[in-house]
């Protein structure tokens, strides 16, 4: 197999296989093999007579959905090169990233997403890519005018195997994001590698929740499965997410932590409400953690299966109640929320990645999980620790290099081809340990210096604090940003300082500056990947800081 869209046509034997559910005018509608051919071959038509000729780039702007895949399978069937991006995004990150990657066509959601996009742009109509609208609207090309009623048969175009297939744009937690280019061999190989971790079989079910733009989404949660052919629905969004796993009931769930954050969050604020609840619902995690961890004593392994059937069953339940694994990446995990689902008997594993990678790059197995670590590295790759304690990583999914941008792959990828990750890691008995970015480092006036990634994650450990941000660059002492509900200061330093006792001495809290408006997306503080703007958040409270250290 050397084209992507091998993974759909191989699956043309079986035409009425379903392989997507979408919520479609009030109800859930099912798709088969034969219903997302149809429509890709329909999407090729209209992108052959438009013109559009092999290596050219189009860019999917869409929420995850049935027509996401079929422009994805015809672009990538007819040798063109796809352009993910957040449909969240701000228009000016979206307007930068399709003149870069000189994108000829883009599909959007609507014209109100074209009419910001055009804004964006400061160019007249003519100089934009040409935009196809799902949802009709003036000065747009709707897609029931451009889109051919019927097709001829899907085609899937014979590549060399290191043809570019996408143009993958990092972030941009600082400065203008990188493009990414991946060939059909990297994501092909990175599938392959994670069929070890992600082990599917034809009843299982997939929830997708992280957008397709997502690496990490789109090679797990949609080539991954389609590999297979086992059934993937949509999420209609984050509000509905609850609704949605009880109707779908899925098997297997792909997502980042914050998932599984706000429903333990959502958990803990009701059994507040009930003391013996509480009690019961602690008592099910320690004893389910100690038996994973083998350490259970034979009657502590029988108290906790009445608990889990009593305790922990109407909790999984609110997850479909059929959940067999759960995998975690896009960021690491606390070791709270790991012990919390894995207590309660759920099969949660977490994995390690980057987008330069295809992504996944190493992950825990079911029957050998280490939550304190992300696992061994999948087959085929190599991996490394240079003299800086950086994660070096080669394999076949390894990035060709960053679109137009030779100065920046030549800063990551050396001649040999060893890919320098920016993580500082460490191996604990063949599995990969990381502790943080190299470059995200704080240093004090004193030039003590701190990781503030993990000081971070230590800090949200307690569930007092929502999102937290270290300061202290350049100052005497460290300070900390902190969504949470609660406004006593003291109390904060105390709360946050209780959770750095592993850390040196001098890594300490001495001020909490306490926020209650979460940093989202919508509101630029939040990368679509769920990552914190940093410089974002140093402009949007610089006077709350200032204060602070005046």
């Amino acid at each position: 197999m050397t084209n992507l869209a091998q993974l759909l046509a191989q699956h043309l034997s079986a035409p009425e296989r379903v392989l997507y559910s979408q919520f479609v005018d009030g109800e859930w509608r099912d798709y088969s093999v034969l219903d997302v051919v149809r429509l890709a071959a329909r999407w090729q038509q209209a992108l052959r007579r438009d013109g559009l000729q092999a290596g050219e780039r189009v860019a999917i702007c869409l929420r995850n959905s049935v027509n996401w895949v079929a422009v994805d399978m015809a672009a990538l069937g007819l040798g063109l090169v796809v352009v993910p991006l957040y449909v969240d995004d701000n228009p000016e990150n979206i307007a930068w990233c399709l003149q870069n990657s000189g994108a000829r066509l883009v599909v959007m959601e609507n014209s109100r997403q074209r009419a910001a996009l055009q804004a964006a742009m400061q160019a007249p109509s003519s100089a934009l890519p040409r935009i196809i609208c799902l949802q009709d609207g003036p000065g747009a090309c709707d897609l029931a005018d451009w889109l051919p009623a019927d097709a001829a048969a899907f085609e899937v175009r014979p590549l060399e195997p290191g043809t570019l297939a996408t143009i993958v744009y990092t972030s941009g937690t600082s400065g203008r994001p990188k493009g990414v280019m991946l060939s059909h061999r990297n994501i092909l190989a990175n599938v392959a590698a994670s069929s070890d971790v992600v082990r599917l079989r034809g009843a299982d079910s997939l929830l997708s929740v992280l957008p397709l733009s997502h690496m990490f989404e789109r090679t797990c949660g949609y080539y991954l499965p389609l590999s297979v052919g086992i059934k993937v629905a949509y999420a209609r969004g984050i509000q509905q997410i609850a609704e949605d796993l009880a109707f779908h009931r899925p098997t297997v769930l792909i997502a980042v932590p914050r998932v599984f954050e706000r429903f333990l969050a959502r958990l803990e604020k009701t059994l507040a409400q009930n003391a013996l609840k509480r009690v019961l619902f602690r008592l099910t995690v320690h004893l389910g953690w100690r038996r994973f961890k083998r350490q259970a004593t034979l009657a502590e392994r029988g108290l906790y299966r009445l608990l889990q059937r009593f305790v922990a069953a109407p909790i999984l339940e609110r997850l479909g109640g059929r959940l067999c694994l759960a995998v975690v990446g896009g960021a690491k995990v606390e070791l709270r929320i790991a012990r919390t689902f894995i207590g309660l008997g759920l099969n949660l594993i977490q994995g390690y990645g980057l987008t330069e990678a295809a992504p996944v790059v190493a992950a825990n197995r079911e029957e050998d999980n280490d939550p304190a670590t992300v696992g061994a590295p999948l087959k085929g790759i190599e991996t490394r620790i240079n003299e800086a304690g950086e994660l070096l990583v080669r394999g076949p999914s390894v990035m060709l290099g960053y679109w137009q941008n030779p100065e920046a792959s030549a800063a990551v990828m050396d001649t040999e081809g060893w890919l320098n990750t920016g993580d500082l890691a460490a191996f604990s008995a063949g599995k990969i340990v990381i502790r943080g970015r190299s470059k995200d480092v704080l240093i004090l006036s004193s030039g003590e210096k701190a990781p503030p990634q993990d000081i971070e994650i230590a800090i949200l450990d307690d569930p007092v604090f929502e999102q937290a941000m270290l300061l202290g660059e350049g100052k005497a002492f460290f300070s900390l940003l902190a969504v949470t509900a609660e406004t006593d200061d003291k109390m904060l330093v105390r709360r946050a300082n209780a959770q750095l006792k592993s850390f040196p001495r001098y890594i300490r809290v001495r001020r909490v500056i306490p926020l209650s408006e979460p940093w989202t997306v919508e509101n630029g503080l939040l990368t679509p990947t769920q990552k914190v703007k940093r410089e974002a958040v140093l402009e949007r409270f610089g006077a709350l800081i200032e204060e602070v250290y005046r």
